[in-house]
């Protein structure tokens, strides 16, 4: 079957940051900041984790396998997003994303076909991961539980994707190992966090940055300049946020309770967002085959995001709830501040391409 062609995945790709904006939206309510009717009491996580990166994630799958039938994961992501956000019944919404889900194993399966490898088979259990979480949400209608396994798939899923790349400087076989090992002990901490012991997951986390950050080519590219360099320090200062939010998940920090917003957004925000600011510049020309030029501003949002994150920390494990408040706003700000830099860029270098 054909590819879509890139116009054809621009709605799909609009549909999962519909769920970006409104996860957004809704987590500020929760801190009291005024918001739009639409997004009061919506479910933060559920939106954040599925509507918004399961759809990304599915469409990047999708454009990676090249096959007609691997974007109905990303139009039911899309589509129960949408759905979601108009306040849909969460037995359908849950339904729209168990679709979603089966459809990007089956696309993570496929690629795994063609290159069988340990950073495909990774993809593959993060795939799987997202749609445990997807599972356990329909089961106990409640996501607290599932969101494990959705941060589960967002780790595994970038460590899938940094470790493909890690083979440009040629990671030894003992290295191979004990990134297996650590991933099988990620698993383990899953299945422990989903019934209230996060230390296990705290400890492989911690485990994987100190991995990333000797194996992976970003320290190398420390030295490059321009789009290189840029990346490198996205991932990098990402991997710290990693170790700290493994550190904290040690403690094993209950819903509610100081260190429980530090631990869940230094992992979702600090370090899967710096993952998303540093690859989007080359995500984004590989699913809309458009351009987008390198310039100094991509370190704005980026540095904004850090600092308010830092801030949001202090406040939690303070009890500071005004500073934890104003945090959780600057990263939102930081996140609109790098979506307007990314649409902006690249509109400005398809208007500055020559016609044929």
């Amino acid at each position: 079957m054909p590819d879509l062609p890139p116009p054809g995945r621009a709605p799909l790709l609009i549909g999962g940051f519909a769920g970006l904006i409104a996860g957004v939206l809704a987590g500020l309510w929760r801190f009291g900041w005024p918001m739009p009717d639409l997004v009061a009491g919506a479910p933060h996580g559920v939106l954040m984790m599925c509507a918004f990166f399961g759809t990304l994630i599915s469409l990047e799958r999708a454009v990676a396998v090249s096959q007609a039938w691997a974007y109905t994961g990303p139009l039911a992501g899309a589509l129960t997003s949408l759905a979601l956000i108009a306040g849909a019944p969460g037995l359908s919404v849950a339904l729209g994303f168990l679709v979603c889900g089966v459809v990007l194993i089956a696309a993570s399966a496929c690629a795994q076909r063609r290159h069988d490898a340990v950073h495909t088979r990774v993809l593959t259990l993060g795939a799987v991961s997202w749609l445990v979480g997807v599972m356990l949400w329909l089961w106990q209608q409640t996501p607290d539980a599932a969101q494990w396994w959705w941060l589960g798939f967002l780790v595994l899923t970038i460590a899938g994707e940094r470790l493909e790349l890690s083979r440009l400087v040629r990671v030894s076989p003992t290295m191979q190992r004990l990134f297996v090992l650590i991933i099988a002990l990620i698993v383990l901490g899953l299945v422990a966090a989903s019934v209230g012991h996060t230390s296990v997951l705290g400890g492989a986390l911690i485990a994987l940055a100190g991995w990333l950050f000797k194996e992976d080519i970003a320290r190398r590219n420390l030295r490059a300049r321009g789009l290189p360099r840029y990346i490198a320090i996205c991932l990098l200062s990402g991997y710290l946020w990693l170790m700290a939010g493994g550190t904290l998940l040690l403690t094993t920090p209950s819903p509610g309770s100081a260190g429980w917003d530090s631990a869940m957004h230094t992992l979702t925000v600090g370090f899967v967002f710096a993952m998303v600011f540093g690859h989007a510049p080359i995500i984004l020309p590989a699913v809309l085959r458009v351009k987008v030029p390198y310039h100094s501003g991509f370190y704005l949002p980026l540095v904004g995001l850090h600092l308010s994150l830092a801030l949001r920390v202090i406040g939690d494990l303070g009890d500071l709830f005004a500073l934890r408040a104003h945090g959780a706003m600057g990263n939102a700000l930081s996140i609109a501040l790098f979506v307007l830099i990314m649409v902006t860029t690249a509109t400005l270098a398809r208007a500055r391409t020559p016609t044929a």
